[in-house]
């Protein structure tokens, strides 16, 4: 499959970028970007939820009545979870929503949201991009030409820039990643996927071989 390599000016530069169909044009499977996506979520939670159960309560351990007589239930703690400020039953405790997903699943996902994505003609290719300085205004300015001014974009990049990064920071709408930080969710959740040309042959050595 090829797709045309524009400029930051958004003009074609009269040269195809080829994608590798074993990355780019496989039969989707959307079980597995499910899961992939459900454990990026899963580990973007804390986790630090907790309620204080009967032995994290510190309460008098005097008997509240004597046991026979009174004509009440018997109760040998204020800590009871029937009693006000008592502890909770089953409360949250600590813990980690995280999950074992093979390698091969996430490679598995990944390639797919890349196949979901080109078939939607949501994939745009544009020739390696370096900033002199952090400029947002020239960050603007390259979406815009490239048309995608108020949508959701994800520019990848075939190695970090700072300048580029720093670029798109304080840009709404449109985040900056390099090709090893691409995962599943990203993939999903951008409405246009920005390829540096740079990018598109270090994705596929890292997913082809899985």
């Amino acid at each position: 499959m090829e797709l045309s390599i524009l400029n930051s000016q958004g003009k074609e530069t009269g040269r195809k970028a080829t994608l590798n169909d074993s990355v780019f044009g496989i039969e989707p499977n959307n079980h597995a970007v499910y899961l992939d996506v459900k454990l990026y979520l899963a580990n973007q939670r804390q986790g630090t939820h907790k309620s204080k159960e009967r032995a994290d309560i510190a309460r008098t351990t005097k008997k509240v009545h004597k046991q026979k007589g009174t004509g009440g239930a018997r109760h040998g703690s204020m800590k009871s979870p029937l009693y006000r400020g008592g502890g909770r039953v089953f409360g949250p405790q600590p813990r980690d929503y995280g999950f074992k997903l093979n390698k091969k699943v996430k490679a598995l996902a990944r390639k797919s949201a890349l196949s979901i994505k080109i078939a939607a003609q949501k994939i745009v290719v544009l020739e390696n991009v370096s900033f002199e300085a952090p400029k947002t205004k020239q960050y603007a300015s390259m979406i815009q030409a490239l048309g995608l001014h108020g949508k959701k974009s994800l520019v990848v990049l075939g190695d970090s820039d700072k300048n580029v990064y720093l670029s798109s920071r304080n840009f709404e709408g449109s985040n900056v990643v390099t090709h090893s930080e691409l995962n599943t969710y990203d993939i999903m959740n951008a409405g246009v996927l920005v390829l540096v040309e740079s990018s598109i042959e270090k994705i596929e050595t890292a997913l082809s071989a899985k």
